[in-house]
């Protein structure tokens, strides 16, 4: 078993804090092109939910897969 190290745990911390902020960004892009194609702000905010839920999804998913091959 490898050593948890605390530079692993910074790359960690760092990745996810990323993959956070790209998420909110992605999610704050739908959320207003919804707004301007003409949705109720209700609806954009959902949609911006559900792209926020989906980029953390994938993310969680590449992850795993890269997970078993780095390890």
């Amino acid at each position: 078993m490898q050593e948890i190290t605390v530079a692993r745990v910074v790359a960690v911390l760092l990745t996810a804090a990323v993959v956070v902020v790209f998420a909110l960004l992605a999610a704050a892009a739908a959320g207003t092109l919804a707004r301007l194609d003409g949705a109720t702000y209700p609806a954009a905010l959902m949609r911006a939910a559900a792209t926020f839920a989906a980029v953390i999804t994938l993310a969680t998913a590449v992850a795993s897969v890269l997970t078993q091959y780095l390890i």
